[in-house]
């Protein structure tokens, strides 16, 4: 294949770089001039150009001006290996700029949004909702113009925050979708599609495909239209209750009705950060229990923190577990907590009440300075004898029940903070716990955990370490109890019964590397701080 190139007989010796921008012939081998007189009219005579093959190779065409890249799953640290898709916000054929959202996904830490880093057109997507995605494989293919002005994708273990995912179309604003299941749709209910973007956590979207609720029907009651639980229970019944005749709800409407739930006893104040519950299903009348029996048997996979959780306590079984149990009395801290939040509540501060949590995590931080080496971590590679790693920061877990279950973010440095800078923390992770929005750094270096489900109930507990810590602490709830006091009346001793409020602290140890003295002493410390809050004031820095 030849390329006929006209030139007049003066301009022969034509350069290479002028060639490169003509075109590019890659079978061709030399270039034939068209036959023309000169400029001058003489002789008629005629030139003819020759170009070489090493010229014809860098001549390009504007073909080669679109490329399509597999956007991956960057590695976003702890160990992640796999994310669950939530959602798509895209669908193959849908143009995205640098910064739109293209997925929804969960790790076992948290849920994030994926955004694009091209502008470009979705031609792929390597996943389904509800699929898992790899860290470091493909979870859509974007086609970029002019690929040398973008970004090259980012390497799989760059350790770069999550932003990409993978797949599954979402129907265009101008059709209906075709809903599979027929019990998703709603029935003889006055209501539309409400969008065609979801805002559910994993737990949300678990319920739902367990009774068969398309999410895109139910009205979210929760901060910018997010569906909570409620909304997704409401419904159901709302369904059901659609079958007698001449029955219709306006389920809009509805949906932000509240929701009558079973009320728990009266307790002690607790200091347990819960964002909100996640294996319960508020809402649901314990009369109306009777329904789950009578339904069929499931088979369901685990959710991210699920498949996390029971990764970390079956590694947990290797751990030689120390437990130690003690009461403390809380009478003069609750006097003393009484006090500051009567100061608090004429500041109008940040902070406008104290719980006990922060000061139970301000106790362990002072413990933990007198006993280092319950802050410390094993070290036990292959080949090598096994270490311990002191650990100067005081980063205290605090467990946390959010719509998507159990997870534990820390406050970072405790050993620097002051009770008020606890408790602002304390309620910063409390939000983003209801909102889902807990990040991989909150998540990130813990060194000791506390764990309080006395709000729930429970007084004597047994906590279970993870493998990097090697103790951990669960705190009971707080009962009024009688206890023997001794006074002096005519000098005499005599003893008599008073009420106390008594806290059951449980504590356990990785007995590989820590003995039982030293818990018994940590403990015991512990103790004499929360009783006595005069002797923990005295010793912050």
């Amino acid at each position: 294949m030849f390329a006929i190139l006209t030139v007049a007989k003066r301009a022969a010796p034509i350069a290479a770089s002028s060639v490169r921008a003509l075109t590019r012939v890659s079978a061709a081998r030399t270039y034939s001039s068209h036959i023309l007189p000169t400029a001058a009219g003489a002789s008629g005579g005629h030139s003819k150009l020759t170009v070489s093959s090493d010229a014809c190779r860098e001549l390009q065409t504007s073909a080669t001006l679109h490329s399509i890249i597999p956007y991956k799953l960057a590695d976003i640290g702890e160990g992640i290996t796999e994310c669950e898709i939530i959602q798509w916000y895209v669908k193959p054929g849908d143009k995205v700029s640098q910064f739109d959202k293209i997925c929804e996904v969960a790790s076992d830490k948290a849920t994030v949004e994926i955004t694009s880093r091209y502008d470009g057109v979705i031609r792929k997507l390597h996943y389904q909702d509800n699929d898992i995605a790899l860290v470091g494989k493909p979870i859509v293919d974007i086609e970029i113009d002019n690929p040398d002005t973008q970004s090259a994708e980012p390497a799989a273990d760059s350790g770069a925050e999550l932003t990409s995912n993978p797949a599954q179309s979402l129907p265009s604003n101008d059709t209906e979708p075709t809903v599979e299941l027929a019990d998703s749709v709603p029935k003889n209910f006055a209501v539309d599609r409400t969008s065609d973007v979801v805002y559910a956590t994993p737990a949300v979207r678990r319920v739902a495909r367990e009774n068969n609720v398309d999410l895109h029907y139910v009205a979210g009651s929760g901060k910018g239209g997010r569906i909570l639980k409620e909304d997704v229970l409401r419904f159901i019944e709302l369904q059901k209750s659609s079958t007698a005749p001449g029955v219709t709800v306006d389920l809009q409407k509805s949906s932000t009705a509240p929701v009558d739930k079973i009320r728990e006893p009266d307790t002690v104040d607790q200091p347990f950060v819960q964002a909100n519950a996640s294996s319960t299903a508020p809402g649901i009348s314990l009369s109306s229990a009777s329904a789950v029996i009578t339904g069929e048997d499931q088979l369901v996979s685990l959710s991210p923190i699920q498949r996390a959780m029971f990764k970390s306590m079956t590694d947990s079984l290797g751990i030689p577990h120390f437990r130690f149990k003690d009461e403390i009395e809380l009478d003069a801290l609750i006097q003393a907590r009484q006090r500051i939040n009567k100061y608090l509540a004429e500041q109008n501060g940040e902070v406008t009440k104290m719980t006990y949590m922060p000061f139970f995590v301000k106790a362990a931080s002072l413990a933990l300075t007198k006993y280092p080496i319950l802050n410390a971590r094993v070290v036990a590679e292959a080949g090598a004898p096994p270490k311990l790693q002191f650990r100067a920061s005081h980063n205290i877990g605090v467990a946390m029940d959010t719509p998507g279950g159990l997870i534990v973010p820390n406050i970072k440095n405790v050993q620097t903070k002051s009770l008020m800078d606890i408790a602002a923390e304390l309620g910063a992770l409390a939000q983003r716990g209801r909102s889902g929005a807990i990040g991989s750094a909150d998540l990130r270096g813990g060194t000791f955990t506390l764990s309080n489900v006395g709000m729930i109930g429970g007084t004597y507990l047994s906590p279970v370490l993870v493998d990097s810590e090697v103790c951990i602490g669960a705190i009971g709830k707080v009962q009024r109890l009688p206890r023997f006091e001794t006074v002096e009346i005519d000098s005499r001793p005599v003893e008599r019964v008073v009420p106390r409020h008594i806290l059951v602290t449980s504590w356990s140890a990785d007995h590989r590397v820590v003995d039982g003295a030293t818990m018994a002493r940590f403990a015991v410390l512990y103790k004499k701080l929360l009783e006595h809050p005069e002797i923990m004031l005295a010793n912050m820095k």
